[in-house]
């Protein structure tokens, strides 16, 4: 007697998220929730919600953040923690208004500014690399130092030129701007109809294409510049390898020491860039506190993008809007936005429940009531609470978001050569 013993065939290996899949997400996600903000802004009226110089102004406030978030990601990529942004943004703003202000040159600024926060990267790969220290202490001094220093120089070079002193630069000269000609007189008839999405599309058109600066630009196209060098080159795999796992990097020849000076200088000149822009874009003037915590919130928006660079532009995009609207819209446009958040908490609460969530669903639901009823029984919110509307939207994101989060293996280990 014979028995055949027949084996399962191993079930089929889940397709790979490609490159153009995660885009597409991204891209999925971003047209949602501007739908989602066009339906608001038809039912409520509140047409700051989504005009032109809202989106406009989004960019302004979201471009030194994603900046910011660029250049902790290129650290983190390769393991290294930098909580330092903060002061290489403000080397960037004092290094780039001095620079422009000599020379009468923006470009000899930006160069500056740039070059400024590199200094602050080098600063921080000596201490972090080659000598060992904890990567958050060397961040925090980074921080403190550069205030004091750049207070220091101001007073230095500064002091006694008319316009100028201890705090500020004399006003300096201006990047050009670029810009579609004839798309904002094309579309106002569209802008003003009031139509649903298709309005604010219109506005939308107009703020992306109208009187941009070359450094908005620039900053646009170092999102996919980034994910083109991390994801797609040999330079790119062995700079993320040495965030994931320096041991085994090493044994196969990639000098890891190198690779994170690379990713630690240009951490620091991502930042310096995102200076620039505060002292020559947003303000054409530096100011001491200008940075105003923008490399925190980088970090966090890079955190909330799950160190991706599509991620990273969606949360920038998302701090950016909340500060413009709490600016050019006030209490009684943030106050619209419980409308949209209670409505989303109430789609959550259906699907949570459908997946068996039963708890998170009741919580879901319970908070959506509250904002829903906040919204109804009242018209505009409380000046303190809109001012700070952008610091809650980030620890709300980052709490969100933090369900699924997966950081490099190696970010933040203290790594040495032959350890392995």
């Amino acid at each position: 007697m014979s028995q055949e013993m027949t084996a399962a065939a191993p079930a089929a290996p889940a397709p790979p998220r490609t490159a153009a899949r995660t885009w597409w997400r991204v891209a999925a996600l971003a047209a949602a929730a501007f739908v989602a903000l066009a339906g608001v802004r038809f039912i409520t009226g509140q047409q700051m919600l989504t005009s032109a110089g809202t989106i406009q102004a989004t960019l302004a406030f979201a471009v030194p953040i994603g900046l910011a978030g660029l250049g902790g990601l290129w650290a983190e990529r390769a393991g290294i923690i930098n909580i330092g942004l903060e002061g290489m943004m403000v080397l960037g703003t004092w290094t780039a208004a001095y620079a422009a202000y000599t020379t009468g040159s923006p470009w000899a600024g930006l160069v500056a500014g740039v070059l400024g926060g590199m200094a602050g990267g080098l600063v921080h790969a000596l201490a972090t690399v080659t000598f060992g220290v904890d990567h958050i202490v060397s961040g925090v001094a980074i921080n403190i130092l550069a205030v004091g220093a750049m207070r220091y120089l101001s007073l230095l070079f500064f002091d006694g030129i008319p316009g100028a002193g201890a705090s500020q630069s004399p006003p300096l000269p201006e990047f050009p701007r670029v810009g579609l000609p004839f798309v904002a007189d094309l579309l106002a008839p569209v802008r003003d109809s009031g139509w649903f999405l298709v309005s604010d599309l219109a506005s939308l058109i107009t703020g992306a294409t109208t009187g941009m600066s070359v450094v908005t630009l620039l900053a646009i196209l170092l999102v996919p510049a980034t994910f083109w060098v991390l994801w797609r080159t040999p330079f790119g795999l062995r700079l993320r390898s040495c965030g994931e796992n320096p041991d085994a990097a090493e044994s196969l020849g990639v000098p890891v020491y190198t690779y994170k000076y690379v990713a630690v200088l240009l951490s620091g000149g991502f930042a310096g860039l995102g200076g620039v822009f505060l002292a020559m874009v947003a303000s054409s003037i530096y100011q001491e506190g200008q940075t105003g915590g923008r490399g925190y919130i980088g970090l966090a928006a890079m955190i909330f993008g799950n160190w991706r660079p599509g991620g990273l532009a969606m949360g920038a995009g998302l701090f950016g809007y909340t500060d413009a609207l709490q600016v050019r819209g006030g209490g009684a446009a943030v106050h619209s936005l419980l409308l949209l958040i209670g409505v989303a908490l109430l789609a959550a609460a259906g699907w949570l429940l459908y997946r068996r969530a039963v708890r998170n669903a009741v919580i879901a639901a319970v908070v959506a009531v509250g904002l829903l009823a906040w919204y109804t029984f009242t018209d505009t919110l409380p000046g303190q609470l809109v001012t700070y509307s952008p610091h809650i939207a980030t620890l709300l994101v980052l709490a969100l978001a933090s369900q699924r989060l997966r950081a490099p293996a190696a970010v933040g280990r203290q790594w040495r050569k032959g350890t392995s």
